[in-house]
């Protein structure tokens, strides 16, 4: 077992505050966007092992079956199959999608035929692996997740009173599902400068008024804003706005369009890179090969809620077997519990204080601080606290196949 030492990512649309706050430190006036726990090259944590801070990807690489387990290394390979983050958002991320694993390995083998470097700001796919996700609020939490039926968004386009949109809720309305969603989309990821200005103008406009699409409106306002000119403003309207109470969570499947717009989370993936923008970024947005992999269905219901265990541990479902996120709340007094599992875990601490103890070794976990246990080794959990434990191998059914 070992406590980590991890990398904080300052995006810019990070908050300067949230993650200070967690974790009882003080802001230092830059955006903390990212709190990194994994074995991810882009930003591994570091272990102390031989009297000295290394990183967990060059740990695991000089063992990988001591420290994944045979099972883990024969699905994934020799590597940790899963990256855990604290997110803090305040301001839109980029509206994005990700590849299921077909795609990914197409499209990586398709770019390195064609030369182009791993590192080329223009390059979509960083690796071979797709990049399910999952996302559990610890605060309130908002976000873009998956597109709405397409007669909803008939009726939002309608309301904003713009003559040149009446084609396409006309085309939301009367068209299949598929085929409305794919035309709508791909037409206004090609809107002109002109007309996303008139569509921000009107958006703001219709955030002043009454009525029931106010605040919603007041959402896609606030993306304009941050984002003027940009067309992912206008491909934003098609997708859902969700929020999120404390202990509700995002499954972000492949092909799904997602973005955050702001709040503190506990985030789980599977170790890619590979992300597809639609918009609402300054970086590589390839259009052709971003519709190749958006699947145009609606997501009927995209909020998780944990499932509780015999033992009274919490379960986030997620159809994939890359990781499996649980949490574990503690009152005062609960006795002492054994995390056994055959494969490695990262447990993360987000309230209170609690203690893990292993094979005579404890170490003392408080908000934001998280531990490594490699295979096989049995962690005992006490104290008062939250703990959030990612784990490989958690294929769950969700309730929409949209997901």
């Amino acid at each position: 077992m070992d406590h980590l030492v991890n990398t904080v990512r300052p995006y810019p649309w990070g908050s300067v505050t949230a993650l200070p706050a967690l974790m009882g430190t003080e802001p230092d006036g830059s955006p903390q966007a990212e709190l990194w726990m994994g074995a991810h090259p882009g930003a591994p944590s570091r272990v102390r092992r031989d009297g000295r801070l290394r990183g967990l990807d060059r740990i695991i690489g000089e063992d990988p079956r001591g420290e994944l387990g045979d099972a883990v290394v024969h699905r994934f390979g020799p590597r940790l199959p899963f990256l855990v983050k604290l997110l803090a958002a305040d301001a839109p991320l980029s509206l994005q999608v990700h590849p299921d694993a077909d795609q990914a390995a197409a499209g990586y083998a398709r770019e390195d035929a064609r030369g182009i470097p791993l590192d080329a700001p223009h390059r979509t796919y960083r690796d071979r692996q797709h990049k399910p996700e999952m996302i559990v609020a610890l605060t309130p939490f908002e976000g873009l997740c998956g597109f709405r039926a397409p007669h909803e968004s008939a009726g939002l386009l309608a309301a904003l009173d713009l003559d040149w949109l009446a084609p396409y809720a006309g085309t939301l309305r009367s068209a299949p599902q598929e085929q409305a969603l794919r035309e709508v989309f791909s037409a206004f990821l090609a809107l002109s400068p002109r007309r996303l200005a008139e569509l921000g103008h009107a958006l703001s406009s219709a955030a002043r008024r009454s009525g029931p699409l106010r605040e919603l409106f007041a959402v896609h306002a606030g993306i304009c804003q941050a984002y003027p000119g940009d067309p992912g403003a206008a491909a934003a309207l098609l997708v859902r706005h969700v929020r999120l109470a404390p202990g509700e969570a995002l499954f972000l499947g492949a092909g799904v369009p997602h973005a955050y717009l702001r709040g503190l989370g506990v985030e789980i993936m599977a170790a890619s890179d590979n992300v597809l923008r639609c918009g609402l970024t300054g970086k590589h947005v390839d259009v052709p090969e971003l519709l190749r992999v958006v699947r145009f269905a609606a997501l009927r219901s995209p909020v998780v809620r944990p499932v509780r265990t015999g033992d009274g541990e919490e379960v986030y479902p997620a159809p994939v077997d890359d990781f499996r996120l649980s949490r574990l709340v503690r009152e005062a007094g609960d006795g002492a519990r054994a995390l056994s599992g055959s494969g490695p875990q990262i447990l993360v601490c987000t309230e209170g204080a609690v203690r893990l103890t292993a094979a005579g070794d404890e170490v003392l976990l408080t908000a934001g601080g998280s531990a490594y246990v490699r295979a096989g080794e049995e962690v005992a959990v006490s104290g008062a606290g939250t703990l959030f434990r990612a784990t490989a191998g958690g294929r769950t059914a969700l309730v929409d196949p949209a997901c």
